[in-house]
Parts: C-alpha cells; sequence; structure tokens
C-alpha cells in the first residue's frame, strides 16, 4: 500500500523545471506566427550587425573621399567595387553608415523604451493602486499629453530643450510614458481584486511590497509587448526627428539624419535616399512583426482561443 500512495503522489518540480516548461510554452506559441519568427531573426540579425560594426563596415562612417562623390552602386554603370551601396554626396561610404547607423537605432530604442517602461509603470502603478484623487490626478495628466499627436509633441518638447539626439530620446520618452501608464494602472486595478492580493495583504505585507512583489510581477505580459511595439515606433520617431533636424546631428550615421542629408538627391541619385529609407522600413517592421508574436505568446486570452 505505501509503494501504491507513493507511486500515485503528485511529483513537484523545481524552479529550474518550471521555468524550462513556461519557456517552451512561450516559444510554442510564439512560433505559431511565422511573421513572428521572421521579424525575430531580422531583429537579430540587426543586433549583431550593431555588435560588430567595425568588423563589419569597410569604411569609417564619417570618412570622406572627395574624388569618389555620389557614386552609384556597384551593379549600376558607374559602381566602385570598393563601395557597395555607392557614397553620398560627400564621399562617405552608404553602406558603412548603414551598419554604424543600426548602433544607433538600437540605443535610441533602448534607452528611450527603458524611461517611458520604468516612469510609466511606476506612475500607472501609483494610481492604480491608491485610486481617489491621486488616480485622476494622474490620469488627466497622461490623458492631456495623449490630446497630442506623439510627433508633434516631441518636437515641441526638443525645440524647448533644444536640438541633439539625448534630448529627442528624453522628449520621445515622455510622449510614450502614458501607454505604460494606462497599461499598468488598468493591470493594476485588475490584480488587486484577486485573492493572492488580499491574502497578501491580510498577512501584514506594506504598500511597497504589495506593489512591487505582489502585483507588479503579475502585470507584465502586456507591458513586455507594449515596450516591444514602443521600440519600433521610437526607431521610428527618432528617425522622423532626425529627418526635420531635431534629433541626431551630422554627420552622425543616424538613419533620419542620411535622409535628411539626402533630400536634394532624390530625383538624380536615388541610392542616397533608398537605403536609408528601407533600412528604417526593414527594422521598424520587423520589431512591429515580433510584438504581435509576443502578443499571441503572452496573451492567455488568445492562447484559449
Amino acid at each position: 500500500m505505501n509503494d501504491i500512495s507513493e507511486t500515485n503522489a503528485p511529483v513537484k518540480l523545481s524552479d529550474a523545471a518550471i521555468r524550462r516548461r513556461m519557456l517552451a510554452e512561450f516559444w510554442f506559441y510564439f512560433r505559431q506566427n511565422r511573421g513572428a519568427v521572421v521579424g525575430l531573426a531580422v531583429f537579430v540579425l540587426l543586433v549583431l550587425i550593431a555588435i560588430f560594426a567595425p568588423l563589419l563596415a569597410p569604411h569609417s562612417p564619417t570618412t570622406q573621399y572627395r574624388d569618389l562623390l555620389l557614386v552609384p552602386p556597384i551593379w549600376q554603370e558607374g559602381g566602385h567595387e570598393g563601395y557597395i551601396l555607392g557614397t553620398d554626396a560627400v564621399g562617405r561610404d552608404i553602406l558603412s553608415r548603414l551598419i554604424y547607423g543600426a548602433q544607433y537605432s538600437l540605443f535610441i530604442g533602448i534607452v528611450v523604451v527603458s524611461v517611458a517602461l520604468i516612469g510609466g509603470t511606476i506612475i500607472g502603478l501609483i494610481a492604480g493602486f491608491f485610486g481617489g484623487w491621486i488616480d485622476n490626478f494622474i490620469m488627466r495628466v497622461m490623458d492631456i499629453i495623449l490630446a497630442f499627436p506623439s510627433l508633434l509633441l516631441a518636437l515641441v518638447l526638443v525645440a524647448v530643450l533644444g536640438p541633439g539626439l539625448t534630448n529627442a530620446m528624453i522628449a520621445i520618452a515622455i510622449v510614450y510614458q502614458p501607454h505604460f501608464a494606462r497599461l499598468t494602472r488598468a493591470a493594476v486595478m485588475s490584480e488587486q481584486k484577486r485573492e493572492y492580493v488580499t491574502a497578501a495583504r491580510v498577512s501584514g505585507a506594506g504598500n511597497l511590497r504589495l506593489m512591487f512583489r505582489t502585483i507588479l510581477p503579475n502585470c507584465l505580459a502586456p507591458l513586455i509587448v507594449q515596450a516591444t511595439l514602443s521600440f519600433s515606433s521610437a526607431v521610428l520617431d527618432s528617425a522622423a526627428l532626425g529627418f526635420l533636424g531635431m534629433g541626431a546631428r551630422p554627420p552622425a550615421p543616424e538613419w533620419g539624419t542620411m535622409l535628411a542629408e539626402a533630400r536634394e538627391f532624390i530625383s538624380s541619385a536615388w541610392w542616397v535616399v533608398t537605403f536609408p529609407g528601407l533600412a528604417i522600413l526593414i527594422s521598424v517592421l520587423a520589431i512591429n512583426l515580433m510584438g504581435d508574436g509576443l502578443r499571441d505568446a503572452l496573451d492567455p486570452k488568445l492562447k484559449r482561443s
């Protein structure tokens, strides 16, 4: 009888086994979305290009070859074998500038999303947990920020702070904070009604412990998805600010700045404009596809369906 009872006893999984099972389940749902897998592959490639840019770039991104101005791509008549994608108006290698531009895009996305995520999460956590006049005041401020088009508000903030990459990132992060704040607030208000929160409160847990140790870990799934989508939006908005002359300053090889410098050559030298535009398009599309896959994998409602 003892052998039978021991055999039928439930097996308790270790924390490592539970994490492996959760990771396997996440990958199972993520890979169902083929576009997300492609987006992940492109994003990983972008990260590798940014990390190994000094090794991959054939030339310095700022070196000017004055005897090779507006050289077309290698496959076009007049192309040069040392400049695969051609050169710009001052003789800089476009391929090298695109490769180094990946560093700027990833840096901008990471900084903007980190600042917006941390700030927005704390604001939303406070609003959702305490409620009352605090919630009303915070949410009305967030509504005012959301009432303005994001790019227009970012332009105003950069105009106040001054042009430059750092101020552009600060402005974009401020614009994106309300999205994280509203998501966190909604998740916190929903989680507060659950029994495990009541049990923790009865056991004597303080407000800070309830907020950051009990409730917040269960609100991360929608925030992760929003962070991924905001990453692509940050890359796009920073490129737009660079194009308008309010972001990274020349000769920085930032993709939006490259587009701004090439505006007058749209008809005469198509490659100077086309390749930075394609880099922005492909990177933003890949990150958005990856975000859709994360949503499918992390949203329990989509899993049940």
